[in-house]
């Protein structure tokens, strides 16, 4: 087989094909033919599997290995990754990174509803271990009006309850929509409007709810956190200064 045509009498173009060999691959990693951790056929060997150009197969190796469904092993070849949620939503996070305006404001929506389910599923299953980090990191923000140090902390205290709520898909989504980019000119407006005040009082009250085993009361105090930001950023999006350049 030719590495630069495909078979049969009407070949699609480069993309449909590339594609195809996508969704091949990623259904024999679903249907259980190839499994975490296993080394790919040959691309000679899949390309014969597949009824396609060995170039495709490459196309399509490459792609997946950039979500992270695949991994180049110097010297030894492709493996399938241990699929884990971390490694396949990474590349979400660029999203969050890249994103302006009212995509911004879409993408604080997202993270309320996510963040106050999260943080319910973690008052009901927090450990103590765990929750003493989170009050470790809060009370560090209190400690500090340096905003570097200040979201250093931030960033941790809601990771730490992210991978308490023990759903490490859900954990995942909500790393990738923190976007450190974004928390920085967050804490920076807030810094310049006074605003830290209020901020830890909304971590205080999470922090409670966690402590007192109260799902609902963690979930309304996550959502009225993350609905702070959305607010302060659809206010600064309205008067036309958006938030603070990095």
């Amino acid at each position: 087989m030719d590495d630069d045509t495909e078979t049969g009498p009407a070949a699609p173009q480069r993309g449909t094909v590339t594609q195809r060999a996508i969704e091949h691959l990623k259904a024999m990693i679903a249907e259980g033919q190839l499994e975490p951790g296993q080394r790919l056929p040959t691309e000679r060997d899949l390309a014969t599997r597949l009824g396609i150009s060995r170039s495709s197969v490459r196309e399509a190796i490459r792609a997946l290995t950039v979500l992270g469904v695949l991994e180049a092993r110097h010297g030894s070849g492709i493996y399938v990754t241990q699929l884990k949620a971390g490694d396949l939503l990474e590349t979400f996070g660029v999203v969050a990174d890249l994103s302006r305006g009212p995509r911004l404001v879409e993408l604080l929506e997202i993270r309320r509803t996510l963040e106050s389910t999260a943080t319910a599923l973690a008052a009901a299953r927090i450990t103590p271990a765990r929750l003493a980090e989170v009050e470790r990191h809060l009370t560090a923000m209190n400690t500090t009006d340096d905003p570097e140090r200040v979201l250093a902390h931030d960033l941790a205290f809601h990771r730490e309850i992210a991978a308490a709520a023990g759903n490490e898909t859900l954990a995942a989504l909500l790393e990738g929509l923190s976007s450190r980019t974004f928390r920085a000119r967050v804490w920076r407006g807030y810094q310049e409007e006074g605003a830290f005040d209020r901020t830890r009082r909304e971590h205080a009250a999470i922090h409670r709810a966690l402590t007192a085993r109260d799902p609902e009361a963690a979930r309304t105090a996550a959502a009225a956190h993350v609905g702070e930001v959305e607010q302060w950023l659809r206010a600064r999006l309205a008067d036309g200064s958006g938030p603070p350049q990095p």
